[in-house]
């Protein structure tokens, strides 16, 4: 059972890591289109802001559960460094259930502003109501959440071979 959640939570990482990439790709080739269409060809364009922050909001919330899975989140250890052995895996765990927590919360209260605004045109970009603009922060809770309860069960997975994809150590 465990092999076969973490090969599932394999394929979900690298999923998330080339959405997460193709979205911070789009987002800088969108935002020179617009300079140049406004600056140079004195004609603006509506699309490439809604486009650009829909692409943020991915990279941002789908990213953030890459790296926390990757082990290259922020973390302040300033005062886990400094106790026992014993305690750092007590404090360790207790992050990653505070983190399950946070994550549910963002989970559900995105889910609602999703639902609420489902059906509110962008008027810049009408291909997408501003609810399907802000599906990232419920995947990316969603998969956060994933990634949180591999680590309560199986321990951190930074240091596999997949997970340690382009780090150079």
């Amino acid at each position: 059972m465990a092999r076969l959640y973490i090969t599932w939570m394999d394929r979900l990482y690298l999923a998330a890591m080339v959405v997460s990439g193709m979205a911070l790709l789009v987002m800088t080739v969108v935002i020179p289109v617009g300079i140049f269409f406004r600056y140079v060809l004195n004609r603006g364009i509506p699309w490439p802001e809604p486009v650009a922050i829909l692409c943020m909001v991915t990279f941002t919330f789908i990213g953030a559960a890459v790296s926390y899975r990757a082990g290259g989140h922020i973390a302040v250890k300033m005062l886990t460094d400094r106790v026992p052995e014993g305690c750092q895996r007590l404090l360790a765990r207790l992050v990653d259930l505070l983190m399950l927590v946070i994550s549910a919360l963002m989970l559900w209260y995105s889910f609602f502003l999703c639902q609420g605004l489902w059906h509110q045109p962008v008027a810049e970009f009408p291909l997408l109501t501003a609810g399907q603009t802000y599906l990232p922060l419920p995947v990316g809770s969603a998969i956060l959440i994933l990634f949180v309860i591999e680590r309560l069960l199986f321990g951190s997975q930074a240091q596999r071979p997949l997970v340690m994809l382009g780090n150079p150590e």
